[in-house]
């Protein structure tokens, strides 16, 4: 009885050991499968992911390049608007300059005319003056013995003669023009005399030509006699 029980026992036990050796064997036979499932797959995956990668290295490479593209842009652009505003400022400054040398322009323009003016009436007068003085010469020439003759720098030369009674015709004289401030003026005075200062003088303030003319004869015929 005893026996068949440990018979009954251990063939039970073989049982068991073969079915879980059978169970081992198709557990590992599994394990192996899947190791070499999950290495598949790790390398699927992995090869999808250098791609993947790869292709965000060259997404960042072109948007890099497109921020460089774009900062050049920017910066072509700034200097663009910096020549643009250099050359309105410039347009800015010519305009202003063209402005006052318009504006100085005028001016001179109309102070050419002022003084064109006052030189047409200065020399009116000079010209009304030289035609009393030749009227006065023809008058004195005949009545003094007086020859006026006009010489190098707008001057009239004064020659008196018929003053020597020895020598009627050495001549006495003198030189006369207009100044800057259209006042008479007399120099280089042969025989020289002292008082033609005094004349020129006065003949400035009385405007008294004749007067002046007469004096001078005088000066001279005391001369003569002195």
């Amino acid at each position: 009885m005893i026996e068949d029980e440990l018979a009954l026992f251990d063939k039970s036990i073989n049982e068991f050991w073969n079915k879980f050796k059978s169970t081992l064997s198709d557990t590992s036979c599994q394990m192996m499968g899947l190791r070499d499932t999950y290495k598949d797959s790790i390398k699927a995956l992995t090869e999808k992911l250098s791609v993947k990668l790869k292709e965000e290295e060259r997404m960042v490479e072109m948007f890099l390049e497109y921020q460089n593209q774009i900062c050049r842009r920017n910066k072509l652009i700034q200097e663009k608007k910096d020549n643009l505003l250099r050359l309105i400022a410039e347009i800015k400054d010519k305009n202003e300059k063209l402005e006052v040398l318009t504006a100085n322009i005028q001016d001179l323009k109309e102070e050419y005319a002022r003084k064109k003016e006052t030189i047409s009436a200065a020399n009116k007068a000079n010209e009304e003056k030289l035609k009393r003085l030749q009227k006065s010469a023809d008058l004195y020439k005949d009545r003094l013995g007086l020859e006026i003759r006009k010489i190098y720098g707008d001057k009239l030369q004064f020659i008196f003669t018929n003053i020597d009674p020895k020598h009627p015709e050495n001549p006495f004289m003198f030189s006369l023009h207009l100044n800057e401030a259209r006042e008479y003026e007399v120099s280089d005075s042969a025989p020289h005399l002292e008082c033609l200062a005094e004349f020129q003088e006065k003949v400035r303030k009385t405007n008294n030509f004749s007067a002046f003319l007469a004096n001078v004869r005088k000066a001279f015929t005391a001369m003569v006699y002195n």
